[in-house]
This record gives structure tokens, C-alpha cells and sequence, in this order.
């Protein structure tokens, strides 16, 4: 089973040979089998990555991820085909029942309010932490009332102060995109693998957004990701931070009852999300609920 997620930062040579990927620099070889692998973030533009190499780690469905030349996630490789009926799978994706995707978005919204509240809720924010809660109980089919955005305001105002703003360009933010970003990609991987397409979402509809589905389906699991960086929020945003974000994605997390990796968690969730819809019951969509 594939579970480690290796960060690839050094100039170096990335190649494949016999299953392996080798990493060869000047100062060292290492070799790693692709069976292992569930995400290769190449974070140097200075990496020679051979195609060969490229090829088949998308035949193993292992995700790549490229970064920019500030070292943040920048791109990735999708394959064409995540299953064998890919195609099927695309006509059921664009016929979805309407009214069932807004029931599923619905209990996306509840959910991830409640995730936040519980955040807060351990951190001491008892006060917002009950304005949370209260929301929660206020959400509508398609969120009519935009709960999930007065939700959020009163969130980062109580975890990173009142002047805070998810659009500003501080470190906070830069972690926060980072760590979304290693989740969202997470997700990509599971979408495509089910043979569904990440552009068609339920509630994101964005004609320039490849990952509308990944967008939708993600929200419950960004307060994994918050709660990393509002423990290290005096620390500034650097080299060393990213592979603790990286590695949120083999943090221990509860779904349907049972302990799993984040990794398998999303797994999971993304599964059953797909089965809610396929046998149209809404019972099947197993939620991750944020616990200590």
C-alpha cells in the first residue's frame, strides 16, 4: 500500500529504473520503490526529472506535485485515466441529482463549521466557539445565508486576531496556503482515482477553477491544517515548517468510527461521498468529524 510522501528539495536527478525512482545528487543515491509512494512534491526547479520516470509514477497513480521558485505548490500531474470506465464515470458525474448535491453541500458546511467550533473550543474560544455551533444549526440547502462565511470571519478573527484576513500577504497565510495545498492535492488524487473529474463540483462552479470538486469536498479537513499553524503562528513561515505540514497527512484522525491516517481518511470520506451520490442516499456519506 502506498503511504509515504517525499519531498524532494536539492538539485538533484530524479530518474526511474526496475520500479524504483532514484534520487542522485553529488553527494548521495537514494532509491525508492513507486509501491511506497503516495505523493512526490518536487520543490527545486533546479530537479532534472527524467519522463520516463514522470510516466510511470502517473501509471502507479502516485501524485506529483511542482513547485514555483518560491518553493510553493504551483502544479501537478492528473492522469487521463484515474480508472478503467473513466468515461462512464463522467457521464454519471454531469447528471448528478441536483437536490442531492445540495444536501451533500449542506452537510459539507455543517460539518466544517463544526470542526471550527471544535477548534476553537479546545483553544479556549468558548464564546465564538458557541456562535459557531449556533450557525451550524442555521445552515440552509446551498448555504442561502452564507453561515459558512460569518463562520469563518468570527474563526480567524478568534485564532489569529481581528485584524486578520485570509486575503493579506503575511506568513500566517503563506502556511495556511502551503498546508491547503498538500490537502487539496491529496484530494485530487482520490477524485481522479475514482474515475471522476476534480472541475465538476457541487457548489463551486468557477469556469476557471480545474479542482471545483476538490474545493467542495475539502473544506471539513482544512481545520487539520489550521490548528498546525495556529500552534507554530509565532514562528515564521520557512523551509523547516513545511515538512511538518506535509507529513499532517499521516497525523491519526477518526472517520466511521475507527482511527485512520489523514491519507486514508480522505480516502475514505471521497469513497463515500461518490457512493452517497452513485446509490443516491445521503446516509453513506461517512463525514470527518474534528476530534481531539
Amino acid at each position: 500500500m502506498s503511504w509515504r510522501t517525499v519531498l524532494i528539495s536539492q538539485k538533484c536527478k530524479a530518474s526511474y529504473k526496475d520500479g524504483y525512482m532514484i534520487i542522485k545528487s553529488d553527494e548521495s543515491e537514494n532509491v525508492i520503490h513507486l509501491s511506497e509512494l503516495a505523493t512526490v512534491i518536487f520543490e527545486n526547479t533546479a530537479i532534472n526529472i527524467t519522463a520516463y520516470l514522470l510516466c510511470e509514477l502517473a501509471n502507479s497513480k502516485v501524485k506529483v506535485i511542482f513547485c514555483d521558485h518560491k518553493r510553493n505548490p504551483y502544479g501537478e500531474i492528473i492522469p487521463y485515466y484515474g480508472r478503467y470506465n473513466v468515461s462512464k464515470k463522467m457521464m454519471i458525474q454531469s447528471n448528478w441529482h441536483e437536490g442531492l448535491k445540495k444536501l451533500l453541500w449542506m452537510m459539507i458546511v455543517i460539518q466544517k463549521i463544526l470542526n471550527q467550533a471544535h477548534l476553537l473550543e479546545k483553544r479556549g474560544f468558548e464564546a465564538e466557539a458557541a456562535m459557531l455551533r449556533e450557525y451550524s444549526r442555521q445552515v440552509e440547502l446551498e448555504d442561502s445565508t452564507n453561515r459558512e462565511g460569518h463562520a469563518a470571519k468570527v474563526y480567524f478573527n478568534a485564532l489569529f486576531g481581528k485584524k486578520f484576513s485570509r486575503d493579506q500577504d503575511n506568513p500566517i497565510n503563506a502556511a495556511l496556503n502551503y498546508g491547503y495545498g498538500i490537502i487539496l492535492s491529496a484530494f485530487n488524487r482520490e477524485i481522479t482515482n475514482n474515475g471522476y473529474s476534480t472541475s465538476l463540483g457541487i457548489n463551486h462552479i468557477s469556469e476557471y477553477n480545474p479542482f471545483n470538486l476538490t474545493c467542495d469536498l475539502m473544506e471539513p479537513f482544512r481545520v487539520i491544517v489550521d490548528e498546525y499553524v495556529y500552534e507554530n503562528r509565532a514562528i515564521a513561515f520557512s523551509q523547516e515548517m513545511k515538512p511538518d505540514l506535509i507529513d499532517l497527512l499521516n497525523k491519526r484522525v477518526k472517520i466511521d468510527g475507527q482511527n485512520q491516517y489523514v491519507s486514508k481518511a480522505i480516502e475514505i470520506y471521497t469513497r463515500s461521498f461518490f457512493q452517497a451520490l452513485e446509490y443516491q442516499n445521503a446516509k453513506r456519506f461517512k463525514l470527518y468529524e474534528y476530534e481531539d
